[in-house]
């Protein structure tokens, strides 16, 4: 079931154990599904559980602590060999398995990195490892690690990343074929998911955000779907998942007729990610892209409506989010854009006292040169009646 040849995973992991002896750890422990995903295969949703992987920064095979469900799960989609369990029971705590396992490995003493910024450890599960390891080894946060490795693309993640804009775009003109004066926002919604699915990607991490009226300024998802007025704005934004690689769109468009308000805003709106995908590209920061959409919109006279950030990287992600940060997309990051980067960028305008939404977005592959737009949909002001 692995998705990649092993040796793309051995380069992953030779990668990381170099970051590791960079950073001077002697081991780290992985709580990120991604980071496990990434560097060994293995693929579930048991994360949301006590489930950790210690990677050392010799040539020792990764040993995977997990809950008995996930064994097969872990022989079956990873490279992983060494799975050890923990069971549940009353007053159970998985960090006792944890450092049994970590001083079979000799690691009393040392210097033991943790994956803390993920949705694979919560606050409660962090404090039972770090009460267990104090003064037993020093542990430091190495969140970021595996993280900066995932940011630049290899040949086979861009190439499921292109499939996933495939059909991202599918799904985008599937919904706007739905949309109409008197249609329903979760026949909508449920028209965009059938191209995902039938197509062989899978139900993404988050979304879609997808909503009417009032609700098309929303640009988190929220429950309750309503039917579109005769006259209306629905803001769509979404993502297409292969083997969870993510390619993300966004519109707002108008139902019923158009408005000339947000026919304005539409304009202002393409000319800032036209700018924005101008400056995607190797010499210039992560930051420069967000200096870009600020130019435009503060030009225009946009400043109040616009975000203070524009976008992020993607790439293979779990539930609850699609976002693969950072890199988020903001003034001021000083990260440098190289090569192989996959980026959603995103042009949103939020006029609240007059209750309209314009919205506009699209995945980016960096590359030598200018971005490549990974969407064939043409960005343009639709209007369905």
């Amino acid at each position: 079931m692995l998705h990649f040849e092993r040796e793309e995973f051995e380069t992953r992991l030779a990668n990381a154990r170099a970051a590791m002896r960079r950073e001077g750890l002697d081991a780290l422990l992985l709580f990120a599904q991604e980071s496990m995903y990434y560097l060994t295969g293995y693929d579930t949703s048991g994360f949301v559980f006590f489930q950790c992987a210690i990677m050392t920064a010799n040539d020792e095979p990764l040993t995977l602590l997990t809950r008995r469900p996930d064994l097969e799960q872990a022989r079956r989609t990873s490279t992983m060999e060494d799975i050890r369990l923990w069971y549940d029971a009353p007053g159970m705590d998985p960090s006792r398995e944890l450092m049994a396992i970590l001083e079979e490995k000799g690691l009393k003493g040392a210097r033991v990195g943790i994956e803390m910024r993920t949705f694979g450890l919560t606050a409660d599960n962090y404090e039972l490892v770090r009460r267990r390891l104090s003064n037993w080894c020093e542990l430091v946060d190495a969140s970021n690690l595996v993280r900066q490795l995932r940011a630049v693309k290899s040949p086979a993640e861009i190439a499921y990343v292109r499939r996933a804009a495939e059909l991202a775009d599918a799904s985008l003109v599937a919904m706007l074929e739905a949309s109409r004066p008197g249609a329903f926002e979760g026949e909508i919604a449920a028209a965009g998911a059938v191209p995902i699915l039938a197509g062989g990607g899978d139900p993404a991490p988050s979304g879609p955000v997808l909503g009417s009226g009032d609700r098309a300024l929303l640009v988190r998802s929220a429950t309750g779907f309503r039917t579109l007025d005769p006259v209306d704005q629905l803001t769509i934004e979404h993502a297409g998942s292969y083997r969870r690689y993510c390619a993300c769109l966004m519109r707002t468009i108008s139902i019923g007729r158009a408005n000339p308000v947000q026919q304005t805003m539409f304009d202002v709106t393409l000319e800032a990610i036209t700018a924005m995908t101008e400056a995607a590209r190797p010499g210039n920061t992560i930051g420069a892209i967000d200096d870009a959409h600020r130019a435009v919109y503060d030009r225009a006279g946009y400043g109040h409506a616009r975000m203070s950030a524009c976008g992020y990287s993607l790439g293979a992600t779990y539930r609850p989010s699609w976002m693969d940060v950072p890199p988020m997309i903001y003034s001021g990051n000083e990260m440098a854009i190289v090569p192989g980067m996959i980026l959603f960028l995103h042009a949103i305008l939020i006029d609240a006292p007059q209750n309209l939404a314009m919205s506009l977005g699209y995945t980016i592959l960096t590359r030598d040169g200018p971005a490549e737009v990974l969407s064939k949909v043409k960005p343009e002001y639709v209007v369905r009646t």
